[in-house]
């Protein structure tokens, strides 16, 4: 079986754009003998959604959106993440939702248990828990689904959680476990993260294929470094960081193991990608054009200018010096465009 993991960057409410997305990677992926796609968390309405859960149709764009992708699923199995109704009367209105669709039918969903309402998250506040477990059955394998927290009870000395959704699944046996995710970047994250999937690899023996977002949401940003890791507690693979990425695996070679690919987590490095994708992202998806930047000569003035003279992220910049007693006024604003030269 080879498993294709789509880390994307989402735009929150652009269900066009998302969908349009996904279907390139689903076409890049067929083309490529993929049998399974996995996209991420909440990928056809974006992460986070929030207060717009609220809304009805909020809601029935984002299951508009993954029939899009079940008629799309003709000969590709594909795992995405998207709200889902909860039909009974007690409890959320919705479950935050692992879906599988495949030969334009639904072969299964599996619903976040762990709900984090700490650090950004709030989730609690609009999905119900899961309840109920099982593992979904695809081309002989049985694939245990799990979204983004479910996994990060595991290996900690306090754990935050009574359960360890997993767990509920290992009497089936399942053959690998897929965890789709929305993990925010912040520069000790990453090798966290690498370790948290490791702990769940080393506690149940088998394959897990996490697939993360990249890219901003303006108050939050997504690192992406999607990982797979072999039975063995090795890195089979590491996406990159703060790139959208498409990659091809074969089942069979990460049940073997024997293979580490690794990526760099320089700290410095980090946050200075992360300070670019998240001030590009700002703009882009905003579809601002333009920029006033104070010239405060604090640090945090002086890393965006450089950032935006280096990057070019935002074309139609002025630069105004925050010195009003001492500059003319004809002379505080400075154009800072592609042309310009670094002054």
């Amino acid at each position: 079986m080879k498993i294709a993991l789509a880390q994307l960057n989402y735009h929150i409410g652009n269900f066009e754009g998302n969908l349009q997305k996904m279907f390139a990677a689903i076409e890049s992926a067929k083309n490529q003998g993929a049998d399974l796609i996995c996209f991420g968390e909440l990928a056809v309405c974006g992460y986070p959604p929030r207060d717009f859960l609220e809304f009805d149709d909020f809601i029935r764009k984002c299951y508009e959106s993954v029939d899009a992708l079940r008629q799309a699923s003709r000969g590709i199995g594909i795992i995405v993440g998207a709200p889902s109704r909860n039909p009974l009367l007690e409890g959320k209105d919705l479950y935050n939702s692992a879906w599988f669709l495949y030969d334009e039918k639904i072969i299964g969903t599996q619903h976040k248990t762990l709900l984090p309402t700490y650090d950004i998250f709030d989730e609690y506040r609009y999905f119900e828990p899961a309840s109920q477990f099982q593992t979904v059955l695809f081309k002989g394998k049985k694939i245990a689904l799990s979204v983004c927290e479910d996994i990060w009870n595991v290996g900690n000395e306090n754990p935050l959680y009574t359960i360890c959704p997993l767990d509920e699944m290992m009497h089936e046996n399942p053959d690998f476990i897929v965890n789709i995710s929305a993990s925010p970047f912040d520069y000790a994250h990453a090798s966290a993260r690498i370790l948290t999937v490791r702990a769940n690899v080393e506690r149940y023996k088998i394959p897990l294929f996490y697939v993360n977002h990249v890219g901003a949401q303006t108050d939050i940003i997504f690192d992406g470094g999607s990982v797979v890791m072999s039975p063995d507690g090795k890195v089979f693979d590491e996406m990159p960081y703060f790139e959208e990425a498409l990659q091809l695996y074969d089942l069979v070679e990460v049940q073997q193991g024997g293979r580490v690919s690794e990526q760099p987590k320089d700290k410095i490095r980090l946050i200075h990608d992360a300070l670019v994708v998240g001030i590009r992202d700002y703009f882009q998806k905003l579809n601002f054009k333009k920029a006033i930047l104070g010239l405060s000569g604090g640090p945090d003035i002086r890393s965006t200018t450089q950032k935006n003279w280096q990057k070019r992220l935002v074309f139609n910049t002025i630069l105004f010096p925050l010195n009003p007693c001492t500059t003319p006024l004809k002379q505080r604003c400075i154009p800072f465009s592609r042309t310009c030269r670094s002054t």
